[in-house]
C-alpha cells in the first residue's frame, strides 16, 4: 500500500478535529522541527517525520553533547544548533513542532512546556513516566489547542485497523478473554552489574537525572539500559507492553479497566535494576478480561512461527515472545507487529467445525505489507501539523493507554486488587496506592505542575 493512499484509509488517523492555531502551514511551507532526545530512537523517527516533503531539522538537545551533534549532522547536515538545556530550544522562533523522545521521565516537562511555547508535540512511548505526569499534557494540549500525538504507531497499521473491524463486527462472536504477552531471553540490558564512575565527557549528569532522585552515574542507568530502573521507566509493561496494550484498546474498542490486580518479581536477581522482569496482571474490563504477561527469562512467546521471517533480532526464539490473542465464541485472533492469524472455534468439543461469519477460514494468516508504522505514524503527525487539525489518535489514547499500563505496575507493587476510577483517576477507597499516582518532582527540575 502506498503511503499517500494509506493516509486516505480508515486504518490511519483521519477523523479530524479542527483547533485554532497561530500558524497553519501551507502546502509547500516548510515544517520546521526539533528534536528533543537524540538517542537511537529518537534519531530513527526525526528521519520517518522528515520524509515528508518541505520538513527540516532546526535544533537538537541533548544532555550528551556527542548525541545532540550526531542529530544535526547526519539530518542538517550540521547546520541545526544543538543545545544540552531543551528550553533554549523551545526559544527558538523558527520552530513549529517538536519530538520528545527523552527517557520516560523526561517526557511529561518538556512536552508541557513546549505546549505552553506554542509548539505540536510527537512525543514517544509511554506517554508518561507516572499517570499524574500524563494528566497534565492532556491538560496542557487541552489548554493550548496545539497537537500533542503519542507514538502508538501500531494505530497507523492497517492490518491493526483491519483486526479491529473483524472483531467490532462481531467475526469471531462475543470476545470475553483477551491475552498479551512480552517474552525475550535476554536482560534488555547489561548482564553484570558496574561500579559507579566518572560520566562520560559532554554529559551534563544533573540534567540526565532531572526530576529523578540525585544518584551517581552509572553507566547502567544511562542510554538505552536506563529502562531496567523505576526512576526513569516503566518497566517492561510500559515498554514492550504499551504497543500491545494500546493495540487490545484499539481493537476493542476500550479505553480503562475497572480494575487490576497483579504480581511482579524479579528473577534475573544478578542483573542491574529493579524492575520486574516476570510480572502478570490481570486486567477486568467492563465487557471482557485481559491478561498481560511479561517474561524476560524465556523468550518462547505464543501462537506458532512465521516461517522465515524473525519477529525482532533477538537472542534466541521468532515465534512470535509479542503478541495478541482474542478469544470470541465463534474464533480465535492472534495478532502480532506482522500480521494476525484467524482460527475458527471448534464445534461439539471439536469434532466438527463451525462456520465463521468472516471471509476467512479457519488458519487464515495475513502478513503484514507495507510501510512501517513508525514511519507511517510519523507521516500522520506531520499531516496533522500542516492541516492545523487534531486526529483520531491523539493525547487522550496515548494517556488511557499507558495510564493502564502503570496500573498494572501499581498494582503488582501493593500486591493486591485495585479498583480504578476512570474519570476520576484515582483508586476507590486506598490511600496508599493513590500514592504511586505521582511522584516529587527533584528541584530545581520541578518546572511543571503536577
Amino acid at each position: 500500500m502506498q503511503r499517500r493512499t494509506f493516509l486516505r484509509s480508515a486504518g490511519a488517523a483521519v477523523a479530524w478535529t479542527v483547533f485554532s492555531t497561530s500558524r497553519v502551514l501551507g502546502a509547500n511551507e516548510r515544517l520546521r522541527v526539533g528534536l528533543i532526545g537524540c538517542g537511537g530512537r529518537g534519531r530513527l523517527v526525526m528521519r520517518d517525520i522528515l520524509q515528508a516533503p518541505d520538513t527540516e531539522l532546526v535544533g537538537a538537545c541533548d544532555v550528551y553533547e556527542a548525541n545532540a551533534q550526531q542529530a544535526t549532522t547526519e539530518m542538517a547536515g550540521g547546520r541545526a544548533p544543538t543545545f544540552q538545556d531543551f528550553r533554549k530550544l523551545l526559544e527558538m522562533k523558527d520552530l513549529d513542532a517538536v519530538l520528545v523522545a527523552t527517557p520516560d521521565h523526561w517526557h511529561a516537562i518538556p512536552t508541557v512546556l513546549a505546549l505552553d511555547a506554542g509548539k505540536h508535540v510527537f512525543v514517544e512511548k509511554p506517554f508518561a513516566l507516572t499517570i499524574k505526569e500524563g494528566r497534565a499534557m492532556v491538560d496542557a494540549a487541552t489548554r493550548t489547542g496545539r497537537i500533542l500525538m503519542p507514538a502508538t504507531q501500531h494505530r497507523s497499521s492497517p492490518h491493526i485497523a483491519e483486526a479491529a473491524r473483524m472483531v467490532q463486527a462481531g467475526e469471531i462472536g462475543d470476545v470475553s478473554l483477551v491475552r498479551v504477552w512480552n517474552s525475550g531471553n535476554n536482560a534488555q540490558g547489561p548482564a553484570e552489574n558496574v561500579p559507579d564512575s566518572d560520566p562520560p565527557e559532554g554529559l551534563d549528569w544533573d540534567f540526565y537525572l532531572g526530576p529523578s532522585p540525585q544518584v551517581p552515574f552509572n553507566e547502567t542507568r544511562f542510554l538505552s539500559t536506563y529502562r531496567v530502573y523505576y526512576d526513569y521507566a516503566g518497566g517492561y509493561i510500559t515498554d514492550f507492553g504499551n504497543h500491545r496494550i494500546d493495540s487490545v484498546h484499539q481493537i476493542m474498542n476500550a479505553t480503562a479497566p475497572v480494575a487490576v490486580s497483579a504480581f511482579g518479581r524479579r528473577v534475573m536477581k544478578d542483573s542491574p535494576g529493579d524492575i520486574f522482569d516476570l510480572h502478570v496482571a490481570t486486567y477486568e474490563y467492563p465487557t471482557f478480561i485481559m491478561e498481560y504477561v511479561a517474561n524476560w527469562a524465556n523468550g518462547h512467546g505464543l501462537g506458532g512461527r512465521y516461517e522465515g521471517q524473525e519477529y525482532y533480532s533477538m537472542v534466541g526464539n521468532h515465534d512470535r515472545p509479542h503478541g495478541l490473542a482474542f478469544y470470541g465464541t465463534q474464533g480465535t485472533l492472534m495478532v502480532d507487529r506482522i500480521g494476525w492469524e484467524l482460527y475458527t472455534e471448534p464445534q461439539r468439543r471439536g469434532r466438527e467445525k463451525q462456520e465463521s461469519p468472516s471471509a476467512a477460514s479457519a488458519g487464515t494468516r495475513k502478513a503484514f505489507q507495507g510501510d512501517d508504522a513508525t514511519a507511517l505514524h510519523a507521516q500522520n503527525f506531520v499531516k496533522q501539523v500542516r492541516l492545523g487539525k487534531k486526529g483520531a489518535v491523539d493525547e487522550m489514547i496515548g494517556h488511557t493507554s499507558t495510564t493502564a499500563c502503570l496500573l498494572g505496575t501499581i498494582a503488582a507493587k501493593t500486591g493486591r486488587r485495585l479498583t480504578w476510577n476512570a474519570k476520576q483517576e484515582d483508586f476507590e477507597n486506598d490511600a496508599e496506592a493513590s500514592t504511586l499516582l505521582g511522584r516529587n518532582l527533584r528541584e530545581p527540575y520541578a518546572w511543571i505542575e503536577i
